[in-house]
């Protein structure tokens, strides 16, 4: 299970209808504004839901709630809440003791300590290739005079390396399965949007792409980082009286991070709320084409678990007075 592929599929809270998810091994994660439910696919065939109450940090405290501010608190919540399900997933997944019965102490603290790793492993293979080696083939082939084309060729560089990496990750069979959860996800979002009861037959009828998925959000963070590290770049030169070295814009762009990802994250909002404009279809293409790759068609299974999982998301709060048999 790679910790990267399967945060792509993160699909950010809306505005209006304020339900985000996560695909999961053998499972999906759906997000309410008060409550967090994952859905779990046993091997007996049983699905198993855990739900718990959350309350974002933009929703608790006001000052964090501001444009930009909450998008880069949400980015953060994201990474904590989907290590969280996906470790809670992997161990479900792959057991098969009852549902009142606790994962037995060894196995899971084995788990447990090998996911973490993982995680770490991941994420540190992330900085290295997203933003450390697109620096260095920048400067490897002598852009640096220039910030601008500096930074676009460092930019081009590093979406060519997420798309291969992607690509790579979803020939893998496990990964496939995730990306079909993740179809299954955004089909089950679709319905609760459409105001539509949410049954298979009703999630059956969208499609897989969404436009607030968490894969496209990496693609307008790719191209956001292009504007933002070339103004800066420039300003850093000024300050140094010279190009930047890699480890200084290293150092600088890795700093500015939770920036672009907070404004991005007000943009994606834009994109969900005015979705059926001409201007916010061709600047969200990008991300869609990509979302071709990361989700797959899902089974009427895997359809039933991402259901379950919204349903229990929703039950009892205002969300669900709807909607017939939530």
């Amino acid at each position: 299970m790679n910790f990267l592929t399967a945060s792509l599929s993160y699909a950010f809270l809306g505005v209006d209808k304020n339900v985000g998810g996560q695909a999961v091994i053998e499972g999906v994660m759906m997000r309410s504004p008060v409550k967090v439910s994952t859905s779990v696919r046993r091997p007996s065939g049983e699905i198993i839901t855990r739900t718990e109450p959350y309350l974002s940090l933009t929703k608790r405290h006001k000052l964090l709630g501001i444009p930009i501010i909450r998008g880069i608190i949400s980015f953060f919540e994201m990474l904590v809440l989907g290590i969280k399900t996906l470790n809670y997933s992997a161990e479900m997944a792959v057991t098969d003791v009852s549902i009142d019965q606790k994962i037995a102490g060894p196995a899971s603290r084995k788990m447990s300590v090998t996911l973490a790793v993982t995680v770490v492993i991941s994420l540190a293979l992330a900085i290295g290739l997203f933003f450390f080696l697109p620096i260095l083939f920048a400067q490897l082939i002598n852009i640096h005079r220039e910030a601008l084309m500096f930074n676009l060729i460092a930019g081009i560089f590093r979406v060519m390396i997420f798309l291969a990496y992607v690509m790579a990750m979803s020939s893998l069979k496990d990964i496939q399965r995730i990306f079909a959860y993740h179809g299954a996800e955004h089909k089950s979002i679709f319905a609760f949007e459409a105001d539509l009861p949410l049954t298979v037959e009703n999630a059956a009828r969208f499609v897989t792409l969404h436009p607030r998925c968490g894969t496209s959000f990496i693609i307008i963070v790719a191209l956001l980082a292009i504007l933002v590290y070339s103004i800066s770049d420039t300003f850093l030169a000024m300050i140094l009286g010279h190009q930047p070295a890699i480890l200084q814009r290293f150092a600088l762009h890795f700093s500015l991070l939770p920036l672009v990802a907070g404004v991005s994250y007000e943009l994606l909002k834009i994109s969900g709320k005015t979705r059926n404009n001409l201007l916010t279809r061709i600047l969200i293409a990008p991300g869609l084409w990509l979302q071709r790759i990361t989700t797959r068609e899902p089974d009427t299974d895997q359809l039933e678990v991402a259901l379950t999982a919204l349903k229990s998301s929703i039950e009892g709060t205002n969300l669900s007075t709807r909607f017939v048999g939530v």
